[in-house]
């Protein structure tokens, strides 16, 4: 049989045909609160820059001061010739701000999720996962050679009945989103940590959507629920609230260690470039300087959120700035997308694998720089738009 046989998607072509199509829209403008998409301004809820900061005017000087004293990239691995001043710099400030010993640089969030799970997880080991991880964690795991066990949903029930079937004298971590990126929610880390001491298992939390988000200074999950020392492994991504890219995890120094010296992800990739280096630093820097970021952030998030439930939106319940819509069914997720789209307001659908079919939704999230009369504008527009009629 043809390999080439499986490259077709029904769903697509029945999407293209009736016109609700939402994807690769062009952006032609920076990643900020209104966007030029494809010569028409758009309001924007559907970026990761939480903080605002791809605009930034501090970030922006030291990635063009990084591309001139270094040039456009590394040309290597941080393993040999890949490692420069600024990398370590980075690394070192990172862990600091975050109350851990080590960090380590990847190229992506992904990729350190990628490079994390598949050095520490071996033959024998067990991986404990709620079944809501971010899709990184899920290939991690399967490049891993360890055990995979999933629980459902923030439910510590069938985590602990998980723990419980695997043996004593294995190796255990249980891996969770800080926030998830696609429901809003936070894990409840309080009893993932509890349980964790009762069974001797090991706590990794990928917080990409967490940092810069909650906690302290936007210090994350685990310094939202005083749990720091709890966690073990705590995995960054740069391309949200740090405005760059890359990703980082940041542990105890042994761990860290240990993965400079067997991540094949890290070993066998070209280091972050010194443009991401600089800006994810600068970044960095300016939220410690910028706490208020934070606060003004949530805030926002609150509001838009309320809003939308007065505007009789049928929201999930969360406490941060991810803000779901329920659309419900495939078909209507993406035709109400594209018809926002058209309408001045930019949001994600969320279908399947993503979203059960039936649970569908468009995800929206804001940004520190969003005003109260923007997201005013979206909640009319979105309402306005779901109360239509539909055209597929």
């Amino acid at each position: 049989m043809d390999i080439f046989k499986k490259c077709k998607i029904d769903l697509l072509d029945e999407i293209r045909d009736k016109k609700i199509y939402p994807y690769f829209h062009e952006l032609r403008s920076r990643q900020a609160p209104i966007v030029n998409m494809e010569g028409g301004k758009k309001i924007m809820l559907g970026s990761n820059n939480y903080l605002g900061l791809t605009e930034n005017d501090e970030v922006i000087e030291a990635g063009i001061e990084a591309l001139k004293k270094y040039g456009t990239g590394c040309s290597g691995s941080r393993f040999l010739n890949g490692t420069l001043d600024i990398h370590k710099d980075l690394e070192k400030d990172l862990a600091e701000f975050l109350g851990k010993e080590d960090s380590i640089t990847f190229a992506s969030g992904f990729q350190s999720n990628l490079g994390i799970i598949s050095a520490l997880v071996g033959r024998n080991d067990y991986i404990i996962m709620d079944r809501e991880n971010h899709a990184s964690i899920y290939d991690a795991c399967r490049l891993s050679y360890g055990t995979i066990k999933r629980y459902k949903h923030n439910n510590m029930e069938d985590l602990e009945a998980q723990l419980k079937a695997i043996p004593d004298d294995a190796g255990k971590i249980i891996i969770t989103d800080g926030v998830f990126s696609m429901s809003g929610d936070i894990c409840n880390l309080p009893e993932i940590c509890r349980l964790a001491e009762k069974y001797e298992a090991r706590v990794m939390v990928d917080d990409a959507h967490g940092f810069g988000v909650l906690g302290n200074g936007g210090r994350g999950t685990a310094d939202y629920f005083g749990l720091t020392d709890k966690v073990d492994i705590i995995m960054n991504t740069f391309s949200k609230s740090l405005a760059s890219s890359g990703g980082a995890m940041v542990a105890s120094h042994k761990v860290v260690e240990y993965v400079r010296h067997v991540s094949r992800p890290f070993i066998f990739c070209a280091s972050i470039t010194p443009t991401a280096c600089a800006t994810t630093h600068a970044a960095l820097n300016y939220l410690k300087a910028h706490p208020e970021l934070v606060t003004r952030l949530n805030e926002l998030g609150n509001y838009f959120r309320k809003g939308l439930k007065k505007s009789g939106m049928k929201i999930i319940e969360a406490e941060t700035p991810i803000v779901p819509i329920y659309t419900y069914t495939t078909l209507d997720t993406l035709g109400y997308c594209k018809m926002m789209f058209d309408n001045g307001v930019y949001v994600n659908p969320v279908i399947a694998p993503a979203a059960p079919e039936g649970e569908c939704m468009i995800r929206t999230s804001l940004m520190a720089s969003h005003k109260e009369e923007y997201l005013d504008e979206a909640v009319e527009i979105i309402a306005k738009t779901l109360k239509s009629e539909k055209y597929w």
